[in-house]
């Protein structure tokens, strides 16, 4: 299609809008300030270690750690404060939550306040910025109590405590060979690819479906041998191919970057398995349930998929603190499903070989 007659972000979003003709227009200013912090954070991360040499990034922070106990990137910081700097002015928020911060952001008594909340990552996977592989920016917009909208009085850490069902948008942008903002407004996914010459997101995915079925599968097999039975099972039948169970071959995939991995999976299908295990019993999961399992799942569930604990729709979990960890597992909603059945039921005797297993040249 020719670039003339594609939609930019601006458009889809007041398209989207004419679908509640009461509507004020707040979110889809909101979610256009949020695609300007994207933008930039994107200009940067494409200058990669050139950054410092023409002040696209500050110096190393020396190696401060955040409130989730991970050493912080000088670009985790310039990404959060983006963010922060981009959304706080705009009177459409009542208050931001990050993943960087450990409590609540209060917009500046200067500034309007408006109903929405603002919830993000601000630079997922950036361990992998050193090897030049794909990271993304992830957040989620939620409507403010009442009274806690329009300024009646600061937000506090319980506003933020809805369950993923409760989100009024959630996106994503991954910063790669090229960079596309992926945005769900709750009617279906779309994917914009960022045009370098005009400076705009262009529509060039109007909609994102998820296969059913999969040939891909993505687990970290180094934790495989804290993995809970259900998910042993499940890997053990891919493994085994087309002469196992499934019958048929799955290929696998790991890449450890959040956003790389759901962008993978929402362009060509597959499942992806961060599951609760046994390495840490204090934690639940690793990936946070506000800033990456809930915009994340609602995504791949407004595009077809499924998004699960592996034992129920991670949207439908209540948050019980504002940096709570979860196990997650989404993608192809069969392989999902199949996933979460195993949980229900014990594992058959004859499905419980190891992952790696001794072999030998020689039989019997």
């Amino acid at each position: 299609m020719p670039l003339s007659q594609r939609w930019t972000l601006s458009r889809y979003l007041i398209e989207q809008r004419r679908r509640f003709p009461q509507a004020s227009g707040e979110l889809n200013a909101l979610i256009l300030d949020v695609s300007l912090a994207c933008k930039a954070i994107a200009r940067i991360v494409s200058f990669g270690e050139l950054g410092d040499s023409i002040g696209q990034a500050p110096q190393p922070v020396g190696g401060s750690v955040n409130v989730q106990g991970e050493v912080q990137k000088p670009l985790d910081v310039l990404s959060n404060e983006i963010f922060l700097r981009m959304n706080e002015w705009n009177g459409h928020l009542a208050g931001m939550a990050s993943e960087e911060m450990e409590t609540p952001y209060q917009i500046p008594a200067q500034f309007q306040r408006g109903k929405y909340l603002l919830v993000f990552d601000p630079l997922d996977g950036s361990s992998n910025i050193d090897v030049n592989v794909s990271v993304g920016s992830v957040f989620s917009v939620l409507r403010a109590p009442d009274e806690a909208g329009e300024g009646a009085r600061d937000v506090t850490e319980a506003d933020f405590l809805q369950p993923g069902s409760a989100q009024v948008a959630a996106g994503y942008a991954i910063y790669g060979p090229t960079t596309m903002l992926v945005l769900s407004v709750g009617y279906g996914v779309a994917g914009f690819t960022l045009n370098p010459n005009l400076g705009e997101f262009v529509l060039t995915h109007p909609d994102i479906r998820i296969p059913a079925d999969a040939h891909e599968f993505a687990i970290n097999t180094s934790n495989s041998r804290f993995w809970e039975p259900p998910i042993k099972r499940f890997v053990d039948e891919c493994l085994a191919g087309r002469t196992g169970p499934r019958g048929k071959d799955f290929n696998m995939r790991w890449i450890a970057s959040m956003v790389a991995e759901a962008h993978r999976i929402l362009m060509r299908g597959g499942v992806f398995m961060y599951p609760r295990d046994t390495k840490d019993p204090d934690k639940p999961g690793r990936l946070r349930l506000l800033y990456e399992a809930n915009p994340i799942g609602f995504i791949v569930e407004q595009a077809g998929g499924r998004a699960s604990t592996g034992r129920q729709p991670v949207l439908g979990v209540k948050p019980s603190a504002l940096h709570q960890r979860i196990g997650l597992v989404f993608g192809s909603k069969n392989e999902v499903e199949r996933i979460e059945r195993y949980h229900r039921e014990p594992a058959p005797n004859d499905s419980n070989v190891p992952l790696f297993a001794e072999r030998s040249l020689f039989r019997d």
